[in-house]
């Protein structure tokens, strides 16, 4: 089953939890500082019927699907965070997080990340993908709505945009205090972006794979050179068939591995990690040295400080030995 075929009501919780907690402190550092936006809202498989497709109904709702590792989806956060509260509640903001909800992203069809598109009556326009400016997405949103209010969707006196003064000032408000703030990316990031953007999964990999080559101490490229393999490996599983195989074959290490990775997409760290640790455990000669290398492969997506390794590492050495 390809990734455009999944569909809302078959999707499993990957790790949603854990982000929703994240994205929780996040929104409650953002509260206390003033800087929340009120019309923005978190998207999953449960609520999207409901605060997606049927908010649409009443007014338009921008879908942003985003990833807590990119850093343009970042940028693109924070510019419809501070385009949408200038609008007052005219439309919201419903965010889609890859990590919390990777098979509704891929029911989406967001091949790239970032990707932001407009819910109308619920029918979803599309809209930018990957990079986008503050200036880029007020313009884009602006030819929608125009293009509403010429259709007679939007009455006449909707702007979608708020007040143009207080827009402009607070545009440039942000973009002054966003090139304060913002420490420059590594130039890595940058060019292996560019080929994730084109689909192009092997030259982003040659990025990273290239710089560790040359400094195998950088833990940026390793990190980001074993998460980029893992969605590689991820894109044409379909979750639900492939844990029913893990399931009824205990000893298959490929069956093991493919939900391993499907539970490391998802933010299940733990979780993959005791599957292999067990898969380990219950087999022998080159099945166990499969499961254990792939172990280590996981391992590389994380810090090599993060406690949940660590503890991994300790009980593949029981499982060993």
């Amino acid at each position: 089953m390809q990734p455009s075929d999944y569909s809302t009501q078959s999707a499993v919780d990957l790790g949603a939890r854990k982000a929703a907690l994240e994205r929780e402190a996040k929104r409650e550092a953002e509260a206390s500082s003033g800087k929340a936006n009120p019309y923005a809202l978190d998207a999953d498989e449960q609520n999207f019927q409901n605060d997606v497709l049927e908010r649409s109904m009443n007014v338009p709702v921008v879908l942003a699907v985003l990833a807590t590792w990119s850093e343009q989806a970042k940028q693109v956060e924070s510019a419809l965070d501070s385009l949408c509260a200038q609008a007052g509640g005219q439309w919201y903001v419903a965010k889609v997080d890859t990590d919390a909800s990777p098979q509704l992203a891929q029911a989406l069809r967001a091949s790239t990340v970032p990707m932001v598109a407009m819910v109308i009556g619920g029918q979803v326009v599309p809209g930018p993908t990957g990079a986008a400016t503050q200036d880029q997405l007020r313009e884009w949103l602006t030819q929608i709505f125009d293009g509403l209010r010429q259709q007679g969707v939007l009455p006449e006196n909707y702007t979608g945009l708020g007040p143009p003064d207080a827009e402009t000032q607070a545009g440039d408000e942000a973009g002054d205090q966003q090139e304060q703030q913002e420490p420059a990316g590594d130039p890595l990031d940058a060019e292996a972006q560019e080929a994730l953007q084109r689909g192009d999964f092997e030259a982003a990999e040659a990025v990273y794979a290239k710089a560790l080559e040359g400094d195998p101490k950088n833990e940026n490229a390793r990190m980001k050179l074993a998460q980029i393999r893992l969605v590689g490996r991820v894109r044409e599983l379909e979750a639900e068939s492939a844990r029913r195989d893990a399931a009824e074959r205990p000893d298959d290490v490929d069956a093991q591995i493919k939900v391993a990775d499907i539970d490391m997409y998802g933010g299940k760290f733990e979780d993959a990690f005791d599957r292999l640790i067990a898969t380990v455990r219950r087999t022998r000669d080159e099945d166990r040295d499969r499961a254990r290398e792939h172990l280590l492969h996981l391992f590389d997506a994380l810090p090599s400080g993060d406690s949940r390794v660590a503890k991994a590492r300790r009980g593949l050495t029981s499982a060993l030995f």
